[in-house]
């Protein structure tokens, strides 16, 4: 690949090089527009001569519009859209595939010109074809919002090699290069941001519109807009690793995967086609011995509405919009299903079991409550437990590191680890343990008993063989926990549950806080399984559950639909879950139920509108109260009206 250098005075050069690229007085047609003019001008040019040919015939204006010339009128306008259609039916006859819908509309309409009924036949083919293109520009409109959303896949990386930021393809990154990104590109690879600090729009990523502003050492992730100043990132993943390669393709791979009422509609089709063409055979030919005074032509255009009338368009058509609108909706909310099977799932689901840590917890520790004894100030105090952690490499001791005590600091010398209790130093020339209250009783340190009522994680210190104070450390609640229980619950699930590898006190404190019904906690990864299958058991029991860890992925799998956090979660529960929560927010949680109910609602009030519309006009069809006019409201009018009612989907918004 073909390397340039990149010189930062070019930047608003580049960034702008396009913008007037063809302002020079002069109108030139896009191939997008030339492409949309070619697959109207067909329909347009035969709804014009249909309309023509009517006016003729009403209002008999042209006395020689009669005869061979009035047939030859109607089958021009009748080719552009009616071939196309036949030669589709044709294909598919010579492929095996003889009972469709393109079979429908050509014998219903060749059979209406050879009754005489020309506009009939010619209108019949025009509303299909308009149908047709009403589908194609709605399944268009859902794929550009997904391709929108997500297609943010960077061209360049500006890395740094030799002395200098070269621009490469992402593809060629290593992990471990140190990249460049400017102001308004967007992020090529995950990575660590370098920089001290940056503001990003991570809304492909996460739905979110609102900036997120990120500091030195954090994760940065691939598709992200930078919003703010040159930053420099160093990357932890190849490009196919990425996050926004990885979302996009679970999207790809989601729309190849069916859902059931889909897949049966799909089934259903094959096998109901055949039956109306020996239906509409028989409603031609079986009268004439049971009426007296049959006449062919009458029972043939009947046939003929019948057919057009039972063309399962609007069933095939709009179903599988409606699910493809359900992905893009989530996918706008940062929530992805991985097939349009699992929105199907989540509207079923009875009981959600949840994790605790990243969950509905940051998983990451903080000091909760910081008590010192009369002896000492709070800031003397943590300057002395500071100056002992800063020996430490326990993660509790990071926790404690990252607050920040006023004053100048103060260093610990001759400090060893005691052994699964905690540490013993010289701070200030004092004697300073910290640790458990395992420690300080082989110290003979009289602790308060409140202590034994403290569920959090507890760091206790001693100065000078005299109790100076204990800090609490817990996992903090994300800011949305209590939201998302709410609104879960409100989503009439009939059961939340919380199961945790945290110690049973801390998980069952947390279950009260947040109200959850019931937790167990101090699980090991099989016994979160079991619990799962347990519940699985219970009568018309669906099961969710919703985890972020490696030891989660079993019960992922094992769950009716698994529910993955996106953002800190592991790759190998991303990899397992159905469905993903890009921002690690469990408020989506109760979206993504929404979404699952309001695409089946949609999709079920378009099988009832296409069945309603079409059995009562096929009654009327057949006893001769309804004309093709009926028949083509009843199919492409239903189908119409199928359409626009899937498309709903993609401006739905919910709370």
């Amino acid at each position: 690949m073909k390397k340039k250098k990149v010189n930062l005075r070019d930047i608003d050069t580049q960034k702008h090089s396009g913008e007037h690229r063809h302002d020079d007085g002069h109108n030139h047609s896009s191939p997008e527009q030339l492409s949309n003019l070619k697959t109207y001008l067909p329909a347009l040019f035969s709804f014009v001569m249909l309309i023509a040919g009517i006016a003729v015939d009403y209002f008999d204006v042209l006395p020689l519009f009669k005869g061979w010339i009035r047939v030859v009128w109607y089958t021009v306008a009748y080719i552009p859209v009616g071939l196309p259609v036949i030669k589709e039916g044709w294909n598919s006859i010579r492929n095996g595939d003889f009972f469709t819908e393109f079979l429908l509309m050509s014998i219903a309409t060749l059979g209406a010109f050879a009754i005489g009924e020309y506009p009939e036949g010619v209108a019949v083919m025009l509303f299909y074809a308009v149908g047709e293109l009403f589908q194609a520009a709605a399944v268009k409109s859902s794929k550009e919002n997904i391709k929108a959303l997500l297609d943010v896949r960077p061209n360049e990386a500006i890395v740094f090699r030799n002395n200098d930021f070269i621009s490469v393809s992402p593809e060629t990154v290593a992990i471990g290069e140190k990249i460049q990104v400017r102001v308004g590109e967007k992020v090529p690879l995950d990575g660590i941001l370098l920089s001290e600090k940056g503001s990003f729009n991570t809304a492909a990523l996460t739905g979110e519109s609102k900036p997120d502003t990120i500091a030195k050492d954090d994760k940065v992730f691939a598709g992200s807009i930078n919003l703010d100043g040159v930053i420099e990132i160093e990357t932890i993943k190849e490009f196919k690793d990425s996050s926004i390669a990885r979302i996009l393709d679970m999207v790809q791979n989601a729309t190849a995967r069916k859902s059931k009422t889909e897949l049966f509609i799909r089934k259903f089709a094959r096998i109901y086609t055949p039956i109306v063409v020996f239906l509409a055979i028989a409603l031609t030919f079986l009268p004439y011995f049971f009426v007296d005074d049959y006449v062919f032509r009458n029972w043939l255009y009947r046939a003929l509405i019948f057919l057009v009338i039972s063309c399962p368009c609007a069933l095939v058509i709009s179903i599988p919009l409606g699910y493809f609108g359900g992905l893009g909706a989530a996918s706008r909310n940062g929530i992805l299903f991985k097939g349009a099977s699992f929105l199907d799932a989540m509207t079923k689901v009875t009981s959600v079991v949840m994790d605790k840590t990243g969950t509905v917890t940051k998983g990451v520790f903080k000091i909760k409550e910081v008590a010192n004894s009369s002896d000492f100030s709070e800031t003397e105090f943590m300057k002395y437990l500071m100056a002992m952690e800063e020996q430490s490499t326990h993660p509790i001791a990071k926790a404690i590191l990252e607050h920040k005590a006023k004053g100048a600091d103060l260093e610990a010398t001759n400090v060893s680890e005691v052994a699964g209790k905690g540490l013993k130093g010289t701070v200030n020339g004092k004697t300073v343990l910290v640790g458990n209250k395992a420690l300080m009783t082989s110290n003979s340190i009289e602790v308060p008993s409140t202590t034994n009522d403290i569920v959090e994680s507890i760091v206790i210190v001693a100065i000078d063989g005299k109790f100076a104070g204990y800090v609490t450390i817990a996992d903090e609640l994300k800011e949305d926990a209590h939201q998302a229980i709410k609104q879960i619950r409100e989503s009439r699930i009939s059961e939340i549950i919380m199961l945790s590898g945290d110690k049973d006190s801390i998980t069952q404190q947390i279950a009260k806080d947040l109200k959850i019904d019931w937790a167990k906690g101090g699980l090991l990864p099989e016994d979160k399984l079991n619990e799962v299958e347990k519940l699985k058991k219970q009568p018309d029991s669906k099961v969710a559950f919703i985890g972020d860890g490696i030891n989660d992925a079993p019960v992922l799998a094992a769950s009716d639909v698994g529910i993955a956090m996106g953002g800190l979660g592991s790759d190998v529960a991303i990899e397992t879950a159905d469905v993903i929560i890009q921002n690690d927010q469990p408020s989506k949680i109760a979206r993504a139920i929404q979404i699952g109910r309001s695409t089946r609602s949609i999709v079920w009030q378009n099988i009832a509108l296409a069945f309603g519309v079409k059995i009562i006009v096929l009654i009327l069809g057949a006893g001769g109260l309804a004309t093709m006019w009926e028949a083509v409201f009843a199919d492409v009018g239903v189908a119409l009206l199928a359409i626009l009612n899937a498309v709903r989907l993609q401006k739905m918004k919910w709370g």
